[in-house]
C-alpha cells in the first residue's frame, strides 16, 4: 500500500530531521515501535480487506456483510493513520516555526 509506505518514511524524515542520536532512539524506541506496530496493522488490515474482497469475487466466500466489515475496517483504520500524522507534522511545523 502506497499511503502506509509515505506514513512510514514520513515518521522516518521526522526522527531524522530533529536530528535524533542513537543514544536518544534507544531511549525513544518505545514510540517508534508503538509507531511502526500502528503501521504494521493498518497494512495488515488493508491486506485483508483485499483479500476478502478477492475471496468474494472468486467465490471462495458468499458473505458480503465480512468483505464490507474487513473494508470498513481498513478504511478506518487508514484515516485514523492519516489524522495522526497529520497531527504530527502540524506539531513538527509549530516547532519549526518557534523562535529560538
Amino acid at each position: 500500500m502506497a499511503g502506509i509506505d509515505s506514513l512510514s518514511q514520513v515518521g522516518a524524515q521526522i526522527q531524522q530531521s530533529l536530528g535524533l542520536e542513537q543514544q536518544q532512539q534507544q531511549t525513544d524506541s518505545g514510540f517508534f515501535q508503538a509507531f511502526q506496530s500502528a503501521m504494521a496493522n493498518v497494512n495488515n488490515q488493508q491486506h485483508a480487506a483485499d483479500a476478502a474482497v478477492t475471496r468474494l469475487q472468486t467465490g471462495q466466500s458468499e458473505s458480503l456483510h465480512e468483505v464490507t466489515i474487513a473494508m470498513e475496517k481498513a478504511d478506518i483504520s487508514l484515516r485514523l493513520a492519516t489524522q495522526m500524522r497529520n497531527k504530527a507534522l502540524d506539531a513538527y511545523n509549530e516547532i519549526m516555526r518557534m523562535q529560538v
